[in-house]
């Protein structure tokens, strides 16, 4: 069954992910301080939103606090929408969220996301992906254009002790943290002024302050076709889908969402957003060698030690790849939209079109900031067709 909607007749809008990246040489404050420039830029070029992800106990990721740095970027900025993507709810209860998103709202209304992600909670009935399919057992296909490599599947990952460190030190002493669809419900309830507490044989209204009837708007991002996609469908919420994190489950995720989807008072219909990695130089070689630290990037995060300072074009050629490491980051590497801005709009036209999205999350990174901003504007100004910048 096909979702399919005619093609737009104005380009879907683009959006920003910041992971705030720590590059080889450079401190977490100067990312910090880069980041907040980068959604100035953004804000001018067009960007609709600048979400910040949320990473903890890495060395090369300066966003372990993302309500912080959403409130510097939206202090900088004027009117671009400013989020998390997203909240690692399964380390957070859901007032904390309330309150500190409220808090945001109460100081910029209007203009802030508050995206939510599973991280940190056990998959309820039904809450995985499915069966797992052996990576060897599902060939790299073509959709239209779009290469659907086969699913990685993180299992040394999660055994690592960088893993391991994360769940201890993040884990809420002695709370028995709710399910995620529960625990997704309590936060719209509190948001709504409709969360009750049981006690006895009553149940007792609470109010969230800052929090209550703040102008949030609420998302669910995630990665399969399972438990996140279903919530956000079921709920009538908007769903952001990872391409750049999984590209081998992208189709199963979206068709989950939108098979999930039932109408609310928030949505009629299916909102999606789908994420991609990019890098945009004004020519396909200059590119290349500007996302040439991106594999080793990656390899260290699924090696399961957490991301390295991003490393400079330099760095990355001096390491030397196994078969091992360059099969860990395949489906990674080759998914990376890199080239310039005719280059990378047709890729992110191909794959609008497979996942019928209806705006694109743009994720950079680059060793030099200039670069990165650069990336940026050239793809704003290709996407939107206002010529060269």
């Amino acid at each position: 069954m096909t979702h399919r909607r005619p093609e737009p007749s104005s380009p879907v809008p683009l959006s920003v992910l910041d992971l705030v990246p720590v590059v080889s040489g450079s401190t977490p404050g100067q990312a910090l301080r880069r980041s907040v420039e980068l959604a100035q830029h953004a804000e001018a070029a067009g960007y609709r939103r600048y979400w910040v992800a949320e990473h903890h106990l890495a060395d090369g990721v300066a966003s372990s606090a993302p309500e912080l740095v959403i409130g510097l970027v939206a202090g900088a900025t004027g009117h671009i929408r400013v989020g998390s993507a997203a909240v690692q709810l399964g380390h957070r209860t859901a007032l904390s969220v309330v309150e500190q998103f409220g808090t945001l709202d109460a100081l910029y209304p209007g203009r802030i996301d508050l995206g939510l992600g599973r991280s940190g909670h056990r998959a309820g009935p039904g809450g995985g992906a499915g069966p797992v399919v052996p990576q060897e057992h599902r060939a790299a296909r073509w959709v239209d254009g779009v290469l659907i490599p086969p699913p990685f599947r993180p299992r040394a990952l999660l055994d690592s002790p960088y893993f391991t460190a994360q769940q201890e030190l993040l884990r809420l002493p002695g709370a028995q943290a709710p399910g995620y669809p529960e625990h997704v419900d309590a936060i719209a309830e509190l948001l709504a002024g409709e969360h009750r507490v049981p006690q006895g044989d009553t149940a007792h209204p609470v109010h969230a302050v800052p929090g209550e009837g703040a102008g949030l708007q609420l998302w669910v991002l995630g990665s399969s076709a399972g438990e996140s996609a279903r919530v956000a469908g079921e709920r009538g919420l908007p769903f952001a889908a990872n391409y750049h994190v999984s590209p081998g489950t992208i189709l199963e995720t979206v068709a989950a969402y939108r098979d999930a989807f039932r109408p609310s008072e928030r949505l009629a219909r299916p909102y999606l957003v789908v994420s991609a990695d990019v890098v945009v130089a004004p020519d396909d070689g200059t590119a290349r060698q500007l996302a040439a630290g991106y594999g080793l990037w990656v390899r260290s995060i699924r090696s399961g030690r957490g991301a390295m300072p991003f490393p400079s074009p330099a760095e990355a050629a001096g390491h030397r790849w196994t078969a091992a490491d360059r099969a860990l980051v395949a489906d990674r590497v080759d998914t990376q939209l890199v080239g310039s801005p005719d280059t990378v709009v047709a890729g992110l036209r191909r794959l609008r079109a497979v996942t019928d999205a209806d705006e694109l999350l743009i994720t950079t990174i680059t060793h030099g900031h200039r670069d990165r901003v650069r990336s940026y504007a050239l793809l704003a100004d290709a996407w939107y067709g206002r010529g060269a910048a």
